[in-house]
């Protein structure tokens, strides 16, 4: 008998993965009391600071909802001397560069960007990072990512294949496997509260 139901698309298998996803880590930090949130991912581990110079300029991410907080980092690289860049958007049908945050302690010189995540000014520095900390709903402990949807994070590392790029998530986004697409490039390390997943070694580091 011919099972009349439809195969499910790569597309709409993606997209089912992005709704798990993200539903398992809003309920997962919901969970979390404040006071322990605060002290979570509040600077790089020492195998991670190995393969980052110390004159590196590093691009991180303004965290939105539940995801990773990468704060801490950006913090803690600029007190390490780093400098430390933010995704900027100079309209939603621009591509993402990134743009020098010089005090991530100053959230108030950020200005909403057009897809609503802060971002620095107009008049900042446009760079491209030493090594970029990316946002994700899953991974693979392969180092395989699974990003909101947007492709703009693909696009980027697309453009820029020699610079090395980091994942910062929750230990309740692990996935076993995910689908992967010809474009799709892994990360070389994947940080979580509680461990990292040291995938693949960075030239030179």
């Amino acid at each position: 008998m011919v099972d009349p139901s439809p195969p499910i698309s790569f597309t709409d298998s993606k997209a089912a993965l992005r709704r798990a996803f993200r539903q398992a880590r809003a309920e997962h930090v919901d969970g979390l009391p404040a006071g322990l949130r605060a002290l979570m991912l509040n600077r790089p581990p020492a195998p991670l600071v190995e393969m980052i110079p110390a004159d590196a300029t590093v691009g991180v991410y303004h965290p939105a909802g539940s995801e990773a907080p990468a704060l801490g980092w950006a913090r803690w690289l600029s007190e390490t001397g780093r400098r430390v860049a933010l995704p900027w958007f100079a309209s939603r049908n621009a591509p993402m560069e990134f743009r020098i945050w010089h005090n991530p302690w100053d959230e108030t010189a950020l200005t909403p960007g057009p897809w609503r995540a802060l971002q620095p000014g107009a008049e900042a520095e446009a760079v491209v990072p030493d090594l970029v900390v990316v946002p994700l709903l899953a991974f693979t402990a392969n180092g395989h990512r699974l990003g909101q949807g947007g492709g703009h994070y693909d696009r980027w590392l697309d453009a820029h294949p020699e610079v090395p790029a980091v994942g910062l998530a929750w230990d309740c986004q692990l996935a076993e496997e995910l689908p992967i697409e010809d474009h799709d490039r892994a990360l070389v390390a994947v940080v979580t509260p509680t461990r990292m997943y040291h995938v693949e070694p960075v030239e030179g580091a």
